[in-house]
């Protein structure tokens, strides 16, 4: 799908990836971007960044009202929806099964329920037109996992599965469906640094976005920045014992903090 004279939302857009994917649309000739986002202020203040054709909200996904109350607000400035960019996401805290329920609770809610909540938005009008783009931002730990947290891992997981149910389910109907997997990208959410994911160096969100457009002419379903994820996938698929075996041998050493973390996961790897 090319962007031009199309209408996108782009959730998490006050910041980092999202920031970045709303200003390359208008870049690319988008009609109209909803810079949604809990930070009101700053989502006002990247829209009248990007310009005329961008409109700030305040949008909480993780609340199906705020997610409807968005969407009604992109249709009353701009007239309908083509593009959804599901992008807004939380790290959390580091650790598994001892993190309290209302953190994995707030994760399931942003990392998978706001998608869902969000199709059921936008694709009635999409199908009806015959035509419409859902992209979600999910991570490399959705399709890899990640040593550092569970919740993290588990719901980003989630949100991959979502998006491929959604390219199964609508595919043939007209709708597009992309999944952004990227490693670490230098964000806020990046600011005390990259951890695990940073093994093959941090992008900017821009070249991210670069990577989003590509994905979106090419309408391919996995968006990969990192390209080396790809290979990383295959290697786990092929022998998904020894791959856990590796992954076991990370998160021992990330545990123990006995070197230099890059140290760690490049052995780590060598041995997926």
């Amino acid at each position: 799908m090319e962007i031009k004279d199309k209408v996108a939302i782009v959730t998490g857009g006050a910041s980092g990836i999202g920031a970045a994917m709303a200003s390359r649309f208008v870049a690319e000739g988008a009609s109209g971007v909803v810079v949604a986002d809990l930070d009101a202020d700053r989502a006002d203040r990247i829209a009248r960044e990007i310009g005329e054709r961008a409109l700030g909200v305040r949008c909480d996904v993780s609340n199906e009202v705020d997610i409807q109350s968005m969407v009604q607000a992109t249709r009353a400035r701009f007239g309908r929806v083509d593009i959804y960019a599901s992008n807004a996401g939380i790290l959390g805290p580091a650790g598994g099964i001892e993190i309290s329920d209302a953190v994995w609770d707030t994760m399931w809610s942003i990392h998978l329920k706001a998608h869902l909540w969000a199709a059921r938005a936008v694709l009635p009008e999409m199908l009806e037109r015959g035509e419409g783009y859902f992209f979600i931002t999910a991570s490399a730990a959705g399709l890899l996992n990640i040593v550092e947290t569970a919740p993290y891992g588990v719901t980003k997981h989630a949100a991959v599965a979502f998006a491929e149910w959604l390219r199964i389910a609508y595919g043939r109907s007209g709708i597009r469906v992309s999944c952004l997997c990227p490693q670490a990208v230098l964000t806020p959410m990046t600011a005390q640094g990259t951890g695990s994911a940073g093994v093959d160096g941090a992008l900017t969100p821009e070249q991210v976005a670069q990577t989003v457009v590509d994905t979106m002419r090419e309408e391919r379903f996995l968006s990969l920045p990192h390209p080396e994820v790809a290979g990383y996938l295959q290697g786990k698929s092929s022998d998904y014992d020894r791959w856990l075996g590796g992954m076991q041998k990370l998160h021992a050493r990330h545990v123990a903090e006995a070197a230099p973390a890059g140290d760690h996961i490049s052995q780590a790897l060598k041995l997926i």
